[in-house]
């Protein structure tokens, strides 16, 4: 048996062993860590299981409308009462934000360079395009049917983690995990337009704004935008309408990578960072204090915007020189 099937085992035995669950994924949920806790949650009670799913931050407003989204509960701390937590897309255990996890029994499903193997049960597949891939070979092996709320949740989960399946470790798998939940009653039209065909009016100035920020560095490969308080305000667009700008840029033949800095005080930013092919953006993050994936990752960083920006400019150039 191998390794990682030993681990779905245990993680198998866990589940039908225990009754009472929280789910929860990272601060700031996106689209993988949603579908892959509104999945799980749907066939953990179709086996009669007591579920709670929490949140430290708000669901983004272009996922309200899936099924049993306003089960999630937004909470920075859990009690006791729960026989186990299935933390799904952290690295770390405070990558959740919430306290009083580490009082339970936790189950880690991830597939981020990095982990910290931080669970009693630890499920870590770098190979998956998507926590949501993992889920469903879970949900599988419990024997649980495929139904259409599942069945969206997951392809909702991939769809997004893969960026519209522009990049991530996309294998015939994949496909054929969104070709069963097409066939269970998934709607990837459908799906496709909520997520990404539902902005704001606030989003379009954003998205106007935004780019108009865009600078250029190492001969044309690196885009580098800001997004600053200012500009929100201006635009009336909230935190959520800034979600997806960041690939923008890669739609431009010669840019290789792309960084993101969004404002969270005068001395402080987050930074979103994208890549094609060979560069590696997740090895820059790390030098920052953050992680990701070799074509998506991110860090936050503080002090006065030029000098952070010339410091990541630094680092990006490094990738770029490397790939």
């Amino acid at each position: 048996m191998t390794t990682a099937n030993k681990t779905l085992t245990e993680i198998l035995d866990a589940v039908r062993e225990r009754h009472r669950f929280v789910l929860i994924s990272h601060m700031r949920p996106d689209g993988d860590a949603i579908g892959s806790q509104m999945a799980m949650a749907y066939a953990l009670r179709a086996l009669g299981k007591t579920v709670r799913i929490v949140d430290r931050d708000p669901v983004p407003s272009q996922f309200l409308a899936f099924p049993g989204i306003d089960d999630i509960e937004v909470t920075s701390e859990v009690g006791e009462d729960f026989d186990a937590a299935i933390v799904m897309e952290c690295g770390d255990l405070s990558r959740t934000g919430v306290k009083g996890l580490e009082k339970l029994f936790v189950i880690n499903i991830d597939h981020h360079p990095g982990n910290t193997m931080f669970g009693r049960i630890n499920w870590f597949d770098e190979s998956a395009a998507a926590c949501g891939e993992m889920v469903f070979d879970l949900i599988d092996a419990l024997g649980v049917q495929l139904t259409p709320e599942i069945a969206t949740h997951i392809y909702i989960a991939i769809m997004t983690d893969t960026g519209g399946f522009h990049f991530g470790h996309m294998t015939p798998a994949t496909f054929d995990i969104c070709r069963r939940c097409a066939e269970a009653g998934a709607r990837p039209e459908a799906i496709a337009r909520a997520v990404y065909d539902s902005s704001t009016l606030g989003r379009l100035r954003l998205m106007g704004a935004v780019l108009h920020s865009l600078d250029l560095e190492a001969g044309g490969r690196l885009a580098l935008s800001h997004l600053s308080l200012k500009m929100l305000a201006d635009c009336g667009a909230t935190s959520d309408d800034s979600d997806g700008l960041i690939n923008l840029p890669l739609t431009v033949k010669d840019i290789d990578a792309v960084a993101f800095f969004r404002e969270v005080t005068s001395e402080s930013h987050r930074i979103s960072m994208r890549s094609k092919g060979s560069v590696d953006v997740n090895r820059v993050a790390k030098a920052f204090g953050g992680g990701g994936h070799k074509n998506a990752a991110g860090c936050s960083m503080t002090g006065p915007y030029p000098e952070i920006r010339k410091r990541l400019i630094e680092e990006m150039c490094r990738s770029l020189t490397a790939s």
